[in-house]
């Protein structure tokens, strides 16, 4: 704050009174240069509020899966930095139901600059094939925030940001050490609910969603800025006046932030095990039902009460190049000018122990195939959701359900008659249309 005993800012801006209490006590010579004037990136994310529902179609959470926000500052005593981190990456990428939760990452620029873009995607690639999104260091960070059902932090500003929005929030870590016990990040650490050891991963951002109260953490965003809303008002007249020029006409005011696009769920490429059960349909006139549950590479078989029966579907881009060969389900991505039919064709030609293979023509709709020649070849397409919406559903997901009906001795014929099929992840629903396709080589 001072060179030579004399303040280095002509104007040190501040976003709250306590802040200013806290200068005068530790840095009284720096006070006279304070101004307050808000929090110029919380005004812009007070301003997505009323856009929640686009942010959560946009990052794939539309259908009311559950989005968990990852978020870390940097050090050693960050959430990245942490012991346990590795053995909490892994619980969450592969206890999450696939089609139930989302999982993003939010890293403080620090760790990305610190450590190089490469090394970072290589600590979490795995986690990335496994389903999760890395939001770049410049990236909609806010976004992510204000779209998420929870918020896996420490004790830095985004973890701060996000229970001053009215987020739940639950501590991975938490540097009580480093922080002013006065501060409002201090106070946060005391009342917000930490990670408990030995308990389930899945239990805790449960409980905590289920458990949160509106309204708990509006102290702290009290705390964040006397100002709300009016940053952009005050800087430039801060600005204005330093140039000692005039202000425009016009209000002032702040860049909205946009809803990003691209960041639904990313491809899952590690081995998946998928639990099913055929269920009767919901009514005398309803589809069949096929409830799914899909884990990502999990070290233990998940634990899903009810499930009938158990397979391995596998990506064909997947790292792990020798588990296609022992699949039960392989699903492939169109290349470009291949046609989906003589690809699934080829497929089954290649992975002899595939009892279903699939082949995704479009964000939600595939065409699949089993090995029986007498059984037809389906097109597989997630229907809109009842509000209009597209369903954000990955077409693995609809492979799987077809081959868990499949597996049971039930014909495809059946389905094709039919026309539609329902597809339960835990309390989603997912309507999918099936039509037999002339495709077969």
């Amino acid at each position: 704050m001072l060179h030579e005993g004399r303040p280095l800012a002509s104007d040190t801006v501040l976003s709250h009174p306590e802040q200013l209490d806290r200068l005068r006590r530790d840095c009284p010579e720096a006070a006279a240069t304070a101004v307050l004037a808000g929090d110029p990136c919380f005004d812009r994310m007070l301003a997505l509020r009323p856009r929640r529902p686009m942010l959560r179609r946009a990052f794939g959470a539309g259908d009311g899966r559950r989005l968990v926000v990852l978020n870390s500052t940097w050090g050693r005593t960050s959430l990245l930095g942490s012991p346990g981190f590795p053995a909490l990456l892994r619980e969450l990428t592969e206890t999450l139901p696939l089609d139930e939760y989302r999982l993003c990452a939010v890293l403080h620029p620090n760790i990305w600059y610190g450590h190089g873009p490469g090394q970072v995607r290589r600590w979490l690639r795995r986690a990335e094939d496994s389903g999760l999104t890395l939001v770049d260091p410049l990236g909609p960070w806010r976004q992510a925030v204000a779209a998420a059902d929870c918020v896996l932090g420490d004790h830095g500003s985004v973890t701060y940001y996000a229970a001053a929005l009215g987020r739940p929030v639950l501590l991975g870590a938490f540097a009580h050490e480093d922080l002013d016990p006065a501060s409002p990040v201090a106070a946060l650490g005391r009342a917000a609910p930490a990670l408990r050891p030995g308990v389930p991963l899945r239990a805790q951002v449960d409980a905590v969603v289920d458990g949160h109260v509106p309204g708990r953490y509006d102290g702290f965003a009290a705390a964040l800025t006397s100002d709300p809303g009016e940053s952009a008002r005050l800087l430039r007249t801060l600005f204005h006046a330093r140039l000692r020029l005039p202000e425009p006409a016009r209000p002032a005011r702040l860049d909205p932030l946009p809803v990003p696009v691209d960041l639904g769920p990313p491809p899952v490429t590690v081995p998946v095990r998928v639990l099913t059960s055929v269920r009767p349909a919901a009514g005398p006139d309803g589809p069949p039902e096929v409830s799914v549950a899909r884990y990502a590479d999990p070290t233990a078989e998940p634990d899903a009460p009810g499930a009938q029966d158990a397979h391995t579907a596998v990506d064909e881009a997947t790292a792990d190049t020798g588990r296609p060969s022992l699949a039960d389900v392989v699903l492939d991505r169109p290349r470009e000018g291949d046609p989906a039919g003589p690809r699934a064709a080829e497929l089954l030609r290649q992975h002899l122990y595939a009892g279903l293979v699939g082949v995704r023509t479009g964000p939600a709709s595939c065409l699949v195939r089993v090995r029986e020649e007498a059984a037809p070849v389906l097109e597989l397409t997630a229907l809109p959701r009842p509000d209009g919406f597209a369903d954000p559903c990955d077409p693995a997901l609809l492979a799987s359900a077809v081959y868990a009906w499949h597996a049971e001795g039930r014909p495809l014929t059946s389905l094709a008659a039919g026309g539609t099929l329902t597809v339960v992840t835990g309390a989603i629903r997912h309507l999918v249309r099936v039509e037999a396709s002339p495709a077969r080589s």
